[in-house]
């Protein structure tokens, strides 16, 4: 995300959670976002599982994260090889995306965690998106493979994001007006 004005990063691992930048500041308001709690369709049909939050039940956290993912199919994420739990972890991800997309407009959305560096996640999740937005509303929304794959991006610098962007902030509040230096 570096040069970028508007960033998310999405991590889905034993939970899910967000982070935004847009105009160069990070979000956060009464609370910090709390994305891994917000409403998805679920189709009780396709998947009659009802969700691991134990707020929300069938919140996005509830159906996508690593923890519904073991509760669901009885192994950790990195277990499980089957095409259809990655439809469906890229469905529940892809709709996640899709609203991340419409309520900030990012220029770009990083998807990240370990649940994310399943090989068959992203690729699947930028498929799906592109089906779901059907062409709405044109931008930001990249239109075609190549364009989706800027648009939905694992981490540049993998498992190490966290801790950098841990030390960026680090940096940062020691470099304010009297703030302790770290």
């Amino acid at each position: 995300g570096a040069g970028l004005g508007t960033l998310a990063y999405i991590t889905v691992g034993t939970g899910i959670g967000m982070g935004a930048v847009v105009n160069g500041g990070l979000v956060h308001g009464l609370l910090h976002p709390e994305f891994g709690h917000i409403r998805i369709p679920h189709d009780l049909e396709r998947d009659p599982f009802e969700g691991s939050c134990p707020f929300h039940g069938d919140c996005l956290e509830g159906l996508a994260s690593g923890a519904a993912m073991r509760r669901r199919w009885g192994r950790p994420a990195e277990h499980l090889d089957d095409p259809a739990v990655w439809e469906l972890e890229a469905e529940y991800v892809a709709l996640a995306v899709m609203n991340l997309t419409y309520a900030l407009s990012p220029e770009r959305i990083v998807v990240g965690g370990g649940v994310a560096k399943h090989p068959a996640l992203l690729p699947a999740v930028r498929a799906r998106l592109l089906t779901l937005t059907a062409g709405y509303p044109g931008a930001p929304v990249p239109v075609g493979p190549a364009a989706m794959e800027e648009y939905v991006t694992g981490p540049f610098l993998g498992d190490r994001s966290g801790v950098a962007g841990a030390v960026e902030l680090a940096r940062a509040a020691g470099a304010a007006p009297n703030s302790p230096r770290f």
